[in-house]
């Protein structure tokens, strides 16, 4: 399980295929992310845009998962 401690929030800015996306963070640096489980189970869409929540790999800075979709 990854480290709510390394929470991180950015915006979309591409959508890639098997649910990944490229998301450039608040602090400059682009990392990919993958969609967490409940957003696939409730089929939440995320779209290029969007303001999400990110968690960050504590193993590979430039891989984590989303979180939370903002508006």
């Amino acid at each position: 399980m990854l480290n709510p401690n390394l929470r991180k929030s950015g915006r979309v800015i591409e959508a890639l295929p098997n649910l990944n996306f490229k998301i450039k963070l608040d602090s400059g640096e682009e990392i990919l992310c993958h969609l967490a489980g409940k957003l696939r189970l409730y089929r939440i869409k995320v779209l290029p845009g969007d303001r999400v929540t990110v968690e960050v790999s504590q193993y590979d800075e430039k891989r984590g998962r989303i979180v939370y979709r903002g508006r």
